[in-house]
């Protein structure tokens, strides 16, 4: 698969992708675990078939002390035993609001109780900005066809800086 197009190398794509970036900065300083940062944006990049985000989540979760067994597991969470009930919420979640298209009701009731049963306020208020930013970054790599494979742990972080 060929890039089709380069955003950082566009004036109005790099500076969009500048300010998108410092959102994720946002996020990742939020009181949400990295760990389960790192397992919802896995999860979503997994529904949306998106290699590059698959890449990058799979290797900054490892990176970080993420277990192979759980980062086998994330596509099948539900059938699991390696999870807590709060990640469950949490995957619960980002499915839901991933798939807003076959839910016809958005987020359930029952997920959100099991979200807000976990997580306070400014973490639920993470989840919810991840699950936006994760299915936008998707976006911006499948429609400009960004291959999975050449991502190294650690690289996000050091182009921001």
């Amino acid at each position: 698969m060929e890039t089709r197009f380069n955003l950082f190398e566009n004036e109005i794509g790099g500076r969009f992708a500048k300010r998108f970036a410092g959102t994720a900065v946002v996020l990742h300083k939020s009181g949400l675990p990295r760990s389960t940062q790192e397992l919802v944006s896995l999860r979503a990049s997994q529904i949306n078939g998106c290699g590059h985000c698959i890449d990058m989540h799979t290797k900054e979760a490892a990176a970080a002390g993420e277990s192979a067994v759980r980062l086998h597991l994330v596509a099948a969470w539900r059938e699991s035993s390696v999870f807590t009930e709060a990640e469950q919420a949490a995957l619960a979640l980002a499915e839901e609001g991933t798939r807003l298209a076959d839910a016809h009701q958005g987020v359930s009731d029952e997920t959100w109780a099991r979200v807000r049963k976990h997580y306070d306020d400014d973490q639920v208020a993470a989840l919810i900005c991840l699950v936006a930013l994760i299915n936008a970054a998707n976006r911006l790599a499948v429609i400009t066809h960004q291959a999975g494979g050449s991502y190294e742990a650690g690289m996000f972080e050091a182009a921001l800086g």
